[in-house]
Order: C-alpha cells, then structure tokens, then sequence
C-alpha cells in the first residue's frame, strides 16, 4: 500500500538521520515520529471490527521536561456490516489530528523516559449507516514509554483516552512509534581535542602570565592623651592623618577606633573617658580628614586592657592612649 511505502520511507530517514553528530534533546530539541496506533471505536457506531491509526507527528521541547507537539494520522482497516443497500460491508476513513502536551520524567539522555501527556483533537470519520463523515472534537489524555537507544533516536510504546466532547462518549488507542530527537541544548556528539605536545604545553605554561601574589599592608595607630583628658594632643595629628590616607587609598578599608585610660579613678568614670577618647579621634578622621563616617566605628574599654604598669607614672601615661588598626591586601 502506499501508505506502508511512506512510513517505510520515514522511519528509513530517522534511523538514518541518528548517525549525524548534532546536538540532541533539552531545551529548543524537535522531535518527529512516525506512529502506528490499534484503535477501539466505541460501540454505539457500528463497526464490526477493530482498525489502525497510521500518522506521523511532530513536537517541540520547551523545557527539557515538557513538549508541545502536533500530529495526523488516518485510519485504516476499519469496516461494517451495513450498506446502504443491504449487502456487503462499509469501508469506513478517517482521520485525527492532535495537539498536546507532554511532561517527560527523568533525565534527558540515553535511557528510559516515562511520559503522561493531554490535549485536544479533531476527527473526522465516516458513519456505518449513513454517507458522509462525524466530525468532533476531542479530549485525550495519555501515557507511555520512551526509550532512547541514543541521543537522538528513540522508540514508543503508548496508551491514550479520547472523550468525544459532541457526543459524550470515550474511546482507547494503543500504540508504538519510531522517531529522532535532534537540534536541543544537549549534550554535543564531537571527537576529543588531541592532547598538545609537550614541547607547546611547556611554551604555552611560560607565556602563561602568573598570578600575582598577594601581601598584607598594615597601619597601626597610638595617640596618648592628657591625664583626665579627651582632647587629642596636636602631635597625634600627623599620626591620625596617616591612618587617614591609607583608608583613602583603600576605600574597601574600615577600623575600629579603641580608647584606654590609666587605673586612677572608678571604673564606671574611666570607661566613660575612654569612649570620649575613641570618639575624639573618631571625629578627626571624620571631619578633619574627610574619612566616611561608616568606616569608622569607635569603643571604650577603660582601665580593662593596660599594655603597661599602672603603678608607675610612666606607665600611666602609656596607659592613657587610643589604638587603631587598618589592613588591607595588595597585589
């Protein structure tokens, strides 16, 4: 017949088509197949004996999971045992054509992929007691297998419902395909580079440029102050404004400005004096040399962190200072 000679001509294109080196399934991929599908008419129509759907289709993944396809196919071997005239049987044609969705589950790739699928269709057939063609529009739901010998070409085993919206009734189609999946965002069928030869490995690792190495730069900064006193001294200023152009020439920089007191006094005065001291210096970064305000934070820590021996005068004075400390990483 010269439908069998089209889809022998097809199904010959597909296993031939697999051998090409495209890339093949996800996202953008088209498949095309051609299908052979056993049809059971519902009974109030008529007809003696079970037929065949035989089509072709063809579909688009719009993710790597979920296709939107559209197929045709005919029937055959469909008849009855009415005529009009009362003897012989009715060959009964038709033909259905489908939109659908499908949901693949699993992982592109050679291998098992189960789908469901739904959609609409319409079919035109013809009628074993009278002259023309049904016409309706159907519902379908379905399910099958996929298995994917390659990349590229796969087979079908499916199982699908249609309700005939028009005329309320259901009907069953089981089917098997042959088709190739090319063209998508997979995975690319290509020779591996040959491996480079020793002596241009070696040129190639020389013109290589090194990474450079990387070095910590630090800035430290002690300013003394007065006994019972907050204002800063005014040959701290230099100091101060060395903490401020290192934190200029690198923005990503902050500090945290930390004031101290000697022992002399209660506790609760000297952590008071120390925070006033932090924020003295604070406010000469800030205003006197143009430091961001939210990269500098300051705190006290009164009498809580001596670096020297308070029993002494000598110590005291070393005791009384504020501390800051700044690093950054060059290149």
């Amino acid at each position: 017949m010269r439908l069998k000679s089209t889809l022998g001509i097809i199904i010959g294109s597909l296993i031939a088509g697999s051998s090409m080196g495209v890339m093949a399934q996800g996202t953008g991929a088209v498949e095309i197949e051609a299908f052979a599908k056993h049809y059971a008419p519902q009974g109030s129509r008529d007809l003696e004996d079970n037929g065949s759907l035989y089509g072709a289709g063809v579909s688009y993944f719009l993710t790597d999971d979920v296709s939107l396809g559209i197929s045709h196919g005919v029937y055959r071997d469909l008849d009855s045992n009415y005529s009009v005239d009362g003897n012989g049987h009715k060959d009964i044609k038709g033909s259905l054509t489908s939109l659908d969705a499908v949901y693949h589950f699993g992982q592109p790739g050679v291998g098992l992929r189960p789908y469901i699928s739904t959609g609409l269709a319409y079919q035109t057939i013809g009628q074993a007691n009278r002259g023309g063609r049904d016409k309706s529009t159907l519902a379908s739901v379905g399910t099958g297998l996929k298995y994917y010998f390659t990349d590229m070409l796969f087979a079908k085993a499916s199982v699908d419902g249609t309700y005939n919206i028009d005329e309320g009734y259901t009907e069953w189609m089981g089917g098997l395909a042959l088709g190739m999946n090319f063209g998508g965002s997979g995975r690319k069928i290509a020779s591996a580079a040959p491996a480079p030869e020793p002596m241009m490995a070696a040129a190639a690792a020389a013109e290589t440029p090194q990474e450079p190495i990387s070095e910590v730069v630090r800035v430290e900064l002690d300013v003394k102050f007065d006994f019972d006193k907050a204002v800063v001294r005014k040959e701290s200023y230099s100091d101060i404004k060395d903490l401020a152009n290192f934190m200029q020439q690198y923005p990503a920089t902050r500090t945290v400005v930390e004031g101290h007191t000697d022992s002399v006094g209660t506790d609760q005065y000297n952590q008071r004096l120390s925070e006033r001291r932090a924020q003295a210096v604070r406010r000469v970064l800030v205003d006197q040399y143009g430091v961001a305000s939210n990269r500098v934070n300051s705190a006290g820590y009164g009498e809580s962190r001596p670096v020297a021996d308070n029993a002494t005068e000598a110590g005291r004075q070393v005791n009384r200072r504020v501390e800051a400390e700044v690093e950054a990483q060059v290149k």
